[in-house]
């Protein structure tokens, strides 16, 4: 039997018809026909004619800003809206609804919805993310759409999976971007309150509670003071003690809840006991005019006896709210400590007599206190005793017997490990001054006798070998063994340090005395000469501005003198005169003053160098020998980084460009060696011919036996014998040095 169709079923099945009929068309597909959604478009995606496809997502008119994609452009940018919806309470009576408040974010760069209910402090409900963030469908009929941003307004409803949200208002950056987007935004509506939390409400407030009581609220001094600390520097002069010596203290101020602790400095060998604490950490209360309160004076509440002993001497207690026999007891504050305030600690007067910086600026931002100048307390402390060392027992070294005496348990002496690494021998610096010297005697056998003194940098060591020399019947070789010198003229044992010669106290003229030999320092090797100069700041001899200064102070009352002497010397006016006569007359004007190393840098200063050409294969046999000790083997590398910056393939590059790729490659020469050989291979447009200098420095293929072309056989340091320098002074440009000393010559 057919049931009978409710009123407006045939209807709302109409109804239903139309719709479908809307939404789908017959089309077919492989020759066999079928329904196809409205929205399908033609071959080759294009819209079907009289066909609008509806967007699927959020459309933004176009601004002056980028193209880039919403995903980009609208990144972490979210519209807020403040909503609430309805939700029924079934089976209660105290409520039949209740008003829930909520979040409704939209996510512009994807369109995504999220729905958070802020949490209520014990409301009983589970409370959060309502829905998920996602993209949400439109109601039906329309649930083949989702929602965009066309869908959202103030004073409006929208339904998220069939719970109606009243949308009440939103943030200030989603009212500015709507306006944006030409939306009329409607006027926002004021937010219902929820029956139930209203009348619980009421009753909370008609409530008093049967035991008043006073809060106080620390949390937010807690909170904005936590680990802030006044600390003040007291002093506590006991009277009762037996030696009636002050006390020194600190004061400890907790700015969180208003608390002092006192802790005592002890001194050390004082004889008193040490204890962590003076005073333990608590509020400290002001001394009372009549003394200390007794145990249960004060209270945090009062109450009150209302029958008194009338009814059967049995009393009526209640709470007084007025608190009108209460005990009030002042606590120090930080408004009351200040420097050279006297507190009153239980009973003993302590004064506060400075404090640190922090406190200082607590009282000048706070209190706008400027004064903090100090009270003395501290009496001067007494002059410590010199430390005496006993005298030198001659058993070992000074400086090991030295820390016999700094503790119980000897340690070996400390070496400068700093200074032995920054002079020690180090590629073709050797960092070792080397002087010729002769023996100061009237023995005409020693007179002819040379020694060569090496001075190590590394470790102020000092070194003599004597060169030998056929048919002497002296046998040469080591003088002395490497070790440090004492300066003679000392007491051998004393509390004293003794002094060493140092670097400074060798020099070429300068007469030394090691272990009873007397010795002539008569000349120098280039390096010694080029160290010197170098470091100038540390050998006066060498600095020339000192050597100048001091020539002008003892030639300038003569200068007309000098220069007549000086152009006397030069009859044929070439403007140099050689180094022989210069030394003369330099040793006469200063009569003596100079040393000869004085007159030495003196003479290199002003002298004409003889220019040289220097030997390539010697030159190339010296940088082939620092790669190979280095395992430098990328030869093919560095051609092809030079092959790859000759743009037009001539074959040359400029010599900057080929040193700043050597340097990229790290190749382990020296910068003055590069230059000069990048200068050799240059051609006559001052271009470095790239392929015959990688060439030139590999050697595996192309090796030059080391030192091939040096004649002269290769000496060790210690058998250098004080030839002249490789580049020798030979004659003096004299008009500079006097136009240095008087000025030019009008």
């Amino acid at each position: 039997m057919a049931l009978p169709l409710l009123p407006g079923a045939s209807r709302d099945r109409n109804i239903g018809k139309e719709k479908f009929h809307k939404s789908q068309h017959w089309g077919y597909c492989n020759n066999v026909a079928m329904l196809v959604g409205e929205d399908k478009p033609g071959i080759g995606g294009e819209p079907l004619p009289g066909q609008k496809l509806k967007p699927k997502y959020s459309v933004f008119p176009e601004g002056m800003g980028s193209d880039a994609p919403a995903w980009v452009a609208f990144d972490k940018q979210i519209l807020s809206f403040d909503a609430y919806f309805e939700e029924e309470v079934p089976d209660k009576n105290q409520e039949l609804y209740r008003i829930r408040h909520c979040k409704i974010y939209f996510y512009l760069e994807d369109d995504t919805i999220q729905v958070i209910e802020p949490q209520v402090k014990n409301s009983g409900i589970t409370q959060g993310t309502i829905v998920r963030r996602h993209r949400i469908p439109l109601p039906p009929p329309h649930e083949d759409q989702f929602y965009t941003i066309d869908h959202f307004n103030i004073n409006i409803e929208v339904i998220l999976y069939a719970r109606t949200y009243k949308i009440i208002d939103c943030d200030q950056f989603t009212k500015n971007f709507l306006r944006k987007m030409g939306v009329r935004l409607n006027p926002p509506t004021g937010r219902p309150d929820d029956p139930y939390t209203k009348e619980r409400q009421k009753i909370l407030d008609s409530m008093k509670p049967l035991r008043p009581y006073e809060r106080i609220d620390t949390l937010k001094q807690f909170l904005e003071h936590n680990g802030h600390v006044l600390r003040f520097f007291c002093v506590w002069d006991d009277p009762e003690s037996m030696f009636h010596d002050p006390r020194e203290l600190v004061l400890h101020y907790y700015l969180s809840d208003d608390t002092i602790d006192i802790k005592e400095i002890i001194p050390v060998n004082s004889g008193r006991d040490a204890v962590p604490l003076f005073l333990r950490r608590d509020k400290l209360p002001k001394y009372a005019p009549t003394g200390v309160y007794q145990p249960g004076t004060i209270t945090s509440r009062t109450v009150l006896n209302v029958f008194g002993k009338s009814v059967g001497n049995r009393g009526r207690y209640i709470l007084d709210n007025r608190k009108t026999g209460a005990v009030h007891q002042e606590f120090y504050r930080d408004s009351d400590l200040k420097v050279g305030a006297v507190i009153n600690v239980w009973g003993r007067k302590i004064i506060l007599c400075d404090c640190d910086e922090f406190t200082k600026e607590y009282y000048r931002t706070k209190y706008g206190i400027e004064d903090f100048t100090p009270v003395p307390y501290k009496a001067p402390p007494p002059p410590k005793p010199e430390k005496t060392f006993p005298p030198y027992t001659g058993f070992g070294s000074e400086e090991d017997s030295l820390c016999s005496c700094m503790g119980l348990l000897p340690k070996p002496p400390q070496k400068d490990f700093k200074k032995f690494m920054e002079k020690d021998r180090s590629g073709m610096e050797s960092n070792i001054l080397r002087f010729l010297a002769k023996l100061v005697t009237d023995s005409p056998i020693d007179k002819d006798r040379k020694f060569i003194i090496s001075y190590f940098l590394s470790d102020d060591t000092i070194s003599v070998f004597e060169h030998i020399q056929r048919n002497t019947g002296i046998l040469g070789g080591k003088f002395l063994e490497r070790g440090r010198i004492k300066k003679p003229g000392q007491e051998l044992f004393k509390s004293e340090p003794s002094e060493y010669f140092k670097a400074q106290n060798l020099f070429v003229g300068a007469k030394v005395c090691f272990h009873g030999h007397n010795f002539l320092l008569v000349d120098a090797d280039e390096y010694t000469f080029n160290y010197m100069e170098k470091h100038a700041n540390e050998f006066s001899v060498a600095d020339i501005g000192v050597i100048l200064k001091k020539l002008k102070d003892i030639a300038e009352p003569r200068s007309r003198e000098i220069r007549q002497v000086f152009a006397a010397t030069d009859p044929e006016h070439a403007k140099v005169i050689e180094y022989d006569p210069f030394r003369n007359l330099i040793v006469s004007i200063t009569d003596g003053a100079f040393s000869e190393h004085e007159i030495i840098t003196l003479g290199r200063y002003y002298s004409v160098r003889d220019e040289y050409e220097m030997d390539l294969h010697f030159l190339l046999a010296v940088v082939q020998e620092q790669l190979k000790k280095n395992n430098f083997e990328n030869f093919e590398q560095l051609s092809a980084v030079l092959l790859y910056n000759d743009r037009e393939k001539c074959g040359v590059l400029p010599r900057e460009m080929c040193r700043t790729i050597c340097k990229s490659f790290k190749l382990p020469v020296a910068d003055d060696d590069l230059q000069a050989l990048l200068t050799l291979f240059e051609d006559d447009h001052k271009q470095v011919e790239y392929k015959k200098f990688v060439d030139g420095l590999n050697w595996k293929e192309n090796q030059i036996p080391a030192f091939q072309t040096i004649k002269v056989p290769l000496k060790t340091e210690d058998d250098w014998s004080g030839q002249p320098p490789s580049v020798p002074v030979k004659v003096i440009k004299y008009l500079p040095l006097l136009d240095d000393l008087f000025g030019k010559e009008e």
